[in-house]
């Protein structure tokens, strides 16, 4: 096979092309099949050495994308009545390098912010190439999706390992006992532990003898297959953490290992847990004292075992101390860095050793955001305080937005004011394949290309894989005349603003035809060479190049996980502190915390605890368009225990108003036992229909529901990371209109 091939068979116009999805983080292998240049089937790749033939809903949903009629192909120009009209790529490009540069010239780089939303993870020139803008811009104001997601698991990779990419993962498929706290697997495939065909990775799990067990308010589609579901009021997560470290502590059950060699500070920890005991811990987090006894014993005892924490943790007012504790069970457990335990992958474009030769964005608290002093972390601010920077007047307001691929009217919190805020900027450009609750308020959207119609390689997600692994990910269907792919975009656009700038005019464009012939194939091939299975490899797999990872029609594995450390760690001496100043400065916060939330009366008004719910059939509001996705029964419901309705007088399939301090919205109510008593469950990504301009997809817009951060607020955060605190808000709920 020619090196150039796309790893097709040709018949005529038939061919069949193998590559990976690019909608969520597990990457499952496609087949995918075209017909003159039209996408007529996808199917798992039964050869994919990852994936193994497993392939979710969303998979097959790709081509109705990819043939969209509601979808943009060439940019469009909002017009003075609200309404859009076509313009030419290069009116447009200049308009948007105009207006950002003349904005930065007038007011400084810092009115200008950039919101990038989650789908830049999935290509590698996003990735690549906006911190380049961001630097010619000369701005400080990034914002992303991770703040209302992640922040926390990121901030302390940075803290205690050097890099906000050494992301441990469970090394799931040789454990014995996986505790996952929060989070969802089975229905995310992962999510920061990229691992596609959850399902049957949790039951090769099981059938080997081991156990599962799912600590959540919710009875989820994971703790369906688990030996073991314990309810945890939301928000309480830090606490519950905090018994079981003091259980392994005060009991002497700790046995760190290897870990003593490179872990400063494990005799901090004792002192620090010792007074969150599991009576106390009990009282707030709704688990009997003995069940949390008998997790930190048998999480102690397990030959191999692993703490898995996600949104439940990261998404509360103490998310960084509460990721913390997650770190400390696996840490003072012997878990770190041991097979079965918690691993770091080792990726072929390593990531973390790129970012960190390549940019000098990563730090903490070098800066602080103008309106409500939170914190930088890695040259970005969160999502949560956006729009105080729009809306508030004074030097340093932004005045200007670059939307990428981000939709924050429906995900961050406060939706309703965000909404205003973006009403109220003087320029926006949007980066995106519709007319979303968001882009419609921008002046300029530029579409690129769907992952089918270009070739990319995964730069992100091997990194946090549980299983290492490399793919180049040809493309399915050539794109329409004239349509230009993230890459050509970003280039396209850095060049227009290097040369409005007078540090970088005279090399603006030997700096852009240098972009041109180096990305991505000549960087990647580079990457790969100085990496760590390249030339200069000691292990297994050496000497890979781009063209044998080309030739590798399905992919190629790379291997289990295996031990690094000290050797992957990034920071100063190649150690851990694990009591780190950040977050010692935090634990008053949390010790106080516990005792305010062991004395709070119950509340009168808002007396219910809101939570999220993900399904597999929706990934965020990205895919609302496909019929594929959204046909059936509509899945925006408002979750509640049966004694919980009864009480309001609420039956399954009727109306609520769900009501928070800073708004209401309207919910279909059903009733379930899945919910512990006290707690509601709304699904994130919805809420179309809202008022204001029309927005491009039609199918989306008929959905019906609402936005769930129309009630979350935007002042509730996790002060130490930024992130969003969106579980557990107060609410309240009455009966709707019959």
């Amino acid at each position: 096979m020619p090196e150039d091939a796309d790893h097709a068979d040709r018949a005529g116009n038939r061919r069949t092309v193998h590559r990976s999805c690019s909608l969520c983080e597990a990457s499952c292998g496609l087949v995918v099949d075209v017909v003159d240049n039209q996408v007529v089937s996808i199917r798992g790749d039964e050869a994919d050495p990852f994936s193994r033939g497993y392939l979710c809903p969303k998979g097959v949903a790709l081509q109705d994308l990819v043939a969209d009629p509601d979808r943009l192909h060439a940019p469009v120009r909002r017009r003075a009545d609200g309404t859009w009209e076509p313009i030419g790529w290069d009116d447009a490009l200049d308009l948007v390098a105009d207006e950002l540069t003349r904005i930065r010239d007038r007011d400084g780089g810092d009115a200008i912010a950039l919101y990038l939303g989650n789908p830049i993870t999935h290509g590698w020139a996003p990735v690549t190439f906006i911190p380049m803008l961001i630097d010619a811009l000369g701005t400080r104001g990034r914002y992303s999706a991770a703040s209302v997601d992640q922040q926390p698991q990121h901030l302390l990779a940075y803290l205690l390992f050097g890099s906000p990419l050494l992301l441990p993962v469970p090394d799931i498929d040789r454990t014995d006992l996986l505790l996952v706290v929060g989070g969802n697997p089975v229905v995310s495939n992962g999510s920061i532990m990229t691992a596609p065909d959850m399902r049957r990775r949790l039951g090769d799990l099981r059938r080997r003898g081991g156990r599962l067990v799912v600590l959540d308010p919710r009875r989820t589609e994971t703790a369906d297959v688990a030996d073991e579901h314990v309810a945890v009021r939301p928000g309480t997560d830090v606490w519950l953490l905090a018994a079981m470290v003091q259980v392994i502590t005060s009991e002497g059950l700790g046995h760190p290992g290897r870990a003593r060699q490179f872990v400063d500070g494990l005799d901090r920890v004792p002192e620090l847990v010792r007074d969150v005991t599991p009576e106390r811990a009990a009282v707030v987090t709704g688990v009997p004292a003995e069940v949390i006894r008998r997790l930190a014993r048998d999480l102690a005892a397990a030959r191999r075992a692993a703490v898995y924490g996600r949104l439940g943790v990261t998404q509360s007012v103490y998310g960084t101390a509460a990721y913390w504790l997650v770190h400390c069970l696996n840490i003072l457990t012997g878990r770190l860095d041991e097979i079965g335990g918690v691993m770091f992958a080792t990726p072929a474009f390593d990531l973390p050793v790129i970012g960190a030769a390549t940019t000098d964005l990563i730090g903490y608290d070098r800066w602080r955001s103008r309106v409500r002093g939170i914190p930088e972390f890695a040259a970005e601010f969160p999502l949560a305080t956006l729009a105080d920077e729009i809306l508030t007047p004074g030097e340093g307001q932004v005045r200007a937005l670059v939307l990428y691929a981000g939709n924050p009217v429906l995900s961050a919190p406060d939706g309703r004011r965000m909404e205003d805020a973006l009403r109220d900027l003087e320029f926006c450009v949007a980066v995106d394949h519709y007319v979303t609750e968001s882009s419609r308020h921008a002046d300029v959207i530029l579409p690129p290309t769907t992952s089918l119609e270009r070739d990319e390689f995964d730069v992100v997600f091997p990194a946090v894989s549980v299983r290492n692994w490399a793919r180049w990910n040809p493309a399915a269907v050539r794109p329409g005349p004239g349509e230009l792919s993230d890459a050509e975009i970003l280039v396209a656009l850095l060049g227009r603003v290097w040369r409005r700038t007078p540090r970088f005019r005279r090399t603006a464009g030997a700096r852009e035809a240098a972009l041109r012939r180096l990305f991505p194939r000549a960087f990647v091939a580079a990457a790969l060479r100085a990496g760590p299975y390249g030339l200069r490899s000691r292990g297994p797999v050496r000497g890979l190049s781009l063209r044998r990872v080309r030739r590798a029609v399905h992919g190629l594995d790379l291997g289990p996980l295996v031990r690094q450390l000290p050797g992957r760690l990034m920071t100063e001496g190649s150690r851990i502190d694990l009591a780190h100043p950040v977050v010692l400065a935090d634990w008053p916060r949390v010790l106080a915390g516990l005792a305010a939330a062991e004395q709070s009366v119950p509340a009168v008004e808002y007396d219910l605890l809101l939570i999220g719910r993900r399904h597999l059939r929706t990934n965020n509001s990205w895919m609302h368009n496909s019929a594929r996705l959204t046909k059936g029964r509509s899945r925006f419901t408002m979750q509640m225990h049966p004694d919980d309705a009864v009480e309001r007088g609420l039956l399954d399939g009727g109306t609520a108003v769900l009501s928070s301090p800073i708004g209401s919205i309207e919910v279909p109510v059903e009733v379930t036992d899945r919910l512990m008593r006290g707690v509601v469950s709304v699904p994130h990504g919805f809420g179309h229909d809202r008022d204001g301009p029309p927005t491009s997809w039609r199918r989306a817009a008929a959905l019906g529901g609402a936005s769930v951060n129309d009630v979350t607020d935007s002042a509730r955060i996790d002060p130490v990371s930024g992130n969003a605190a969106v579980q557990g808000v107060p609410v309240r709920v009455d009966p709707g209109r019959s």
